[in-house]
């Protein structure tokens, strides 16, 4: 039997996490989260269909797998703000690092790519694009549980 050859192999899924808070602050090159959802969606499109979601607190472990991890290679994410008002700030494009979450509270310290960090705001959803990152929720899930769900490609 070849090295590794009944270790399950971890398929690479390319997956976006949603995070939304009921408000927004930034201050000093850091970006907070107030009231933090106590889920964090995720979803896949390829190699094959993935949606979910993860208590937010388990979010933290994806910085933590070496060089696989996001400390690795951190993420890109889009900040997106939700408003009725005309004075909504414009989404900004960001790379996170270092998450620190604190009860409902999760602090970024972040890198602006495009876009103008308010220094506060109201309800927001962070999009967070782990293109690249070999290590998701879904395959992270597959190596200490049993399936529990479907793909939606083995369906007729």
């Amino acid at each position: 039997m070849a090295a590794g050859a009944g270790r399950r192999q971890l398929d690479r899924i390319d997956t976006l996490f949603v995070q939304n808070g009921a408000a927004f602050s930034s201050q000093d090159g850091d970006i907070t989260l107030h009231e933090l959802a106590d889920a964090t969606v995720y979803f896949a499109n390829r190699p094959r269909r993935e949606a979910g979601h993860m208590p937010s607190r388990r979010f933290l472990e994806l910085w933590d797998e070496g060089a696989n991890g996001f400390t690795a290679d951190p993420p890109k994410a889009v900040l997106s703000f939700l408003d009725d008002e005309a004075e909504t700030p414009a989404d900004v494009v960001v790379v996170l690092h270092e998450p620190r979450l604190t009860g409902h509270e999760m602090t970024y310290r972040v890198d602006v790519l495009e876009g103008t960090l308010p220094s506060s705001g109201g309800p927001c959803s962070l999009f967070i694009d782990a293109f690249g990152s070999p290590l998701t929720p879904a395959s992270l899930a597959d190596a200490r549980r049993p399936r529990r769900r479907r793909d939606s490609q083995t369906r007729t």
